[in-house]
């Protein structure tokens, strides 16, 4: 018994965790080891008791807020270290009891049975860039938001625009609007200020996507799949990004894995099914989804979309050009169908992601780097400067 495992478990909080260990074998003891502090240097002299056992050690801790700072921490010292996701650990029904120590015991337990799946770990350059598109995704959110008060506040005050919004001559419509109280009108400029903000920030974190991706190694793949109809930068970069090597894997898992098949709850000779799971990646769902909507038109190679394709190879424009007509015929055929529009557009994005995995699986990332290609200049938004009362 000298040299068998032993498995510990990390409940990782910010200021704290927990540490359970289970050594080997079926009948092996569990004990609780204790809580220590959250810092690195509480981890290192766990870590040190632990390793003065000569014992191989194996530990495990679920993904969270924390990040994967003790995972590279604890990979550089030689230990092993397994990273899994909080829904697919095991958990039985009749727990009605949650605490820190009972939820390291359970990882403990369960990683020495051999019952969880390790999730991959971003390289920290793959990370930066995915920090980066989460906050132009914040900074859209935030956007959006600002919009909606606004809107809700004129619609308080009998203000109505009926067509398009957000557009030139919306903004010019808006700078014309005046208010009869200083309060009002207060509150309209603030909001016209804050929408401002948000427009600017999303402008410069966007035009900082091309630059950060220039000696990725994963840009070939970026490159490759902006291909696709509807792929553009933002969405091919944010693919990329969260889900890393596509290639690792199989069409279906990947559907999976971002959370775009169906739920099922079948028995017997029924079967139902209802909406998808969205279990998965909810930022790579999303884009996927915007995607989608292009081919809710007749294929066809746009100006911009020729550019994008100039210098890919001609197998991976025979694929685009696949996906255009299958897509685009199957949203035209569910249409008629009378499908939700909604409906279609998810089950696009779904058959979306298999053109994305086939793209990827021919772009040797072992070749070297292509140049840079300039991004065009984008269109600059007109500036909504209130009048003077």
């Amino acid at each position: 018994m000298s040299n068998s495992s032993m498995f510990i478990g990390l409940d990782v909080h910010q200021k704290t965790i927990d540490v359970s260990v289970a050594e080997d074998g079926r009948d092996g003891r569990v004990w609780h080891f204790g809580t220590i502090g959250g810092d690195l240097r509480a981890v290192d002299r766990a870590v040190d008791t632990l390793v003065a056992t000569t014992r191989p050690l194996h530990f495990v801790y679920e993904a969270g807020p924390c990040g994967f700072v003790l995972y590279r921490h604890l990979r550089a010292r030689g230990l092993d270290c397994t990273v899994v996701s909080p829904a697919q650990v095991p958990r039985r029904p009749s727990d009605r009891v949650k605490t820190d120590r009972r939820d390291a015991r359970q990882l403990a337990c369960t990683h020495r049975a051999g019952q969880l799946r390790a999730i991959h770990v971003p390289q920290p350059l793959d990370e930066a860039v995915r920090d980066v598109l989460r906050a132009r995704e914040a900074a859209v959110t935030s956007r959006r938001v600002a919009r909606q008060q606004l809107n809700a506040f004129l619609l308080r005050h009998g203000r109505h625009y009926t067509r398009a919004k957000w557009t030139a001559v919306h903004r010019r419509w808006l700078a014309d609007l005046l208010f009869d109280l200083p309060a009002e009108r207060l509150v309209f400029e603030e909001a016209i200020a804050t929408i401002e903000t948000c427009d600017q920030r999303v402008e410069r974190l966007t035009l900082q996507i091309a630059p950060l991706l220039t000696g990725w190694r994963l840009r070939p793949v970026v490159e490759a799949v902006q291909a696709l109809r509807g792929v553009s930068l933002v969405v091919a970069a944010t693919v990329v990004a969260e889900v890393g090597d596509l290639t690792r894997f199989t069409p279906r898992a990947l559907m999976t894995f971002l959370g775009l098949v169906p739920r099922e709850h079948s028995s017997g000779e029924r079967r139902r099914q209802g909406a998808i799971t969205k279990c998965g990646n909810a930022h790579v769902r999303r884009a996927l989804c915007e995607a989608a909507w292009a081919y809710d038109q007749p294929p066809a190679v746009s100006r911009h979309l020729l550019t994008r394709q100039e210098h890919l190879a001609p197998e991976v424009r025979a694929v685009a050009w696949k996906a255009q007509l299958r897509l685009c015929g199957r949203f035209r055929r569910l249409s008629a169908a009378r499908k939700h529009r909604n409906t279609i557009n998810t089950a696009i994005a779904r058959e979306l992601c298999g053109f994305l995995w086939k793209i990827a699986t021919l772009v040797p990332l072992d070749a070297p780097l292509p140049p840079a290609r300039p991004r065009p200049p984008g269109r600059r938004r007109l500036r909504v400067v209130a009048p003077q009362a």
